[in-house]
């Protein structure tokens, strides 16, 4: 496995953990604290996509 799949399978891990434990506040009644890792298990998702080389404005409109 490489580095980029290394490092997105690892985020992708934190989200998992995030979510479970944000399922594991709202049932507890802690709506409060879910919502804050479930904002945090969505950030994780996304560095997951965005991992590896970008790519930013090869193509220049044309005017």
């Amino acid at each position: 496995m490489n580095t980029v799949q290394s490092k997105r399978a690892a985020f992708l891990k934190a989200a998992v953990g995030f979510f479970d434990s944000a399922s594991a506040y709202a049932e507890e009644g802690d709506l409060q604290s879910a919502g804050t890792l479930i904002l945090k298990a969505l950030d994780q998702e996304r560095r997951a996509g965005v991992v590896g080389p970008q790519v930013l404005q090869l193509i220049k409109p044309r005017n």
